[in-house]
């Protein structure tokens, strides 16, 4: 199995360098799926990238909780000194996408074939935008959690920078990333409780919402 995370710390590295003797930060788009599971990675990032956070999540199931989402990434993006220079970019929602993904698959368990479909379909799109805006990364804060496959995230983007970047046109590069290392997600609970963020229970998707509600409902039972 690859070394996700010493391949993420050889490209800082690399960056840093290149600071150092001058150079501009790279710009970086950042896929994200709500404000904690962003908040480290930013934290991390933010010495090395001139970062946009791109908020594309058509698997999240309600309105409401798509906004609640978004609102509380704009509020951090405000208040945390090390992400003021960062931008929120809203992507499409369009859960109609989502559902046409996951058409004849809907009760297969959480971590399967079809969440991996969710990744690329998020990830396509991040990496479609990077490349359309000229941006020089494309990464997604996913693998932060340790319910998230994050072999698989970078699997994915490996195979979008080869896709994106086989014409005339060099296409964004892909930041690999498995930020759940080095207490990368304990870290993230930390910032959450210091800047009261809102932290949901489930993935987004109404799949991952049932389940959590069959878990809920055993747990009183007993």
């Amino acid at each position: 199995m690859e070394n996700y995370y010493r391949l993420f710390e050889k490209q800082l590295e690399d960056i840093r360098k290149k600071i150092e003797k001058g150079g501009e930060k790279p710009s970086l788009l950042l896929q994200a799926c709500c404000c904690p599971c962003s908040s480290h990675c930013l934290e991390v990032l933010e010495g090395y990238f001139d970062i946009s956070v791109y908020f594309y999540n058509p698997n999240i199931d309600e309105r409401q909780e798509y906004d609640k989402r978004l609102d509380e990434l704009k509020r951090f993006t405000k208040e945390a000194e090390f992400a003021l220079d960062v931008k929120v970019i809203e992507g499409d929602y369009k859960p109609e996408l989502f559902y046409e993904m996951a058409k004849g698959r809907e009760n297969l368990p959480e971590r399967g074939e079809r969440c991996y479909d969710c990744y690329k379909l998020r990830l396509r799109k991040t990496a479609e935008y990077a490349k359309a805006h000229g941006f020089d990364y494309f990464s997604t804060t996913l693998s932060i959690s340790p319910y998230k496959n994050a072999e698989w995230l970078n699997e994915i983007g490996i195979e979008l920078e080869k896709e994106l970047g086989s014409d005339i046109k060099i296409g964004p590069i892909f930041l690999y990333s498995d930020f759940k290392k080095k207490n990368g997600y304990k870290r993230s609970i930390e910032l959450s409780e210091e800047y009261g963020l809102y932290r949901q229970d489930y993935c987004g998707c109404v799949f991952s919402k049932r389940d959590r509600d069959v878990k809920k409902s055993q747990s009183e039972k007993n």
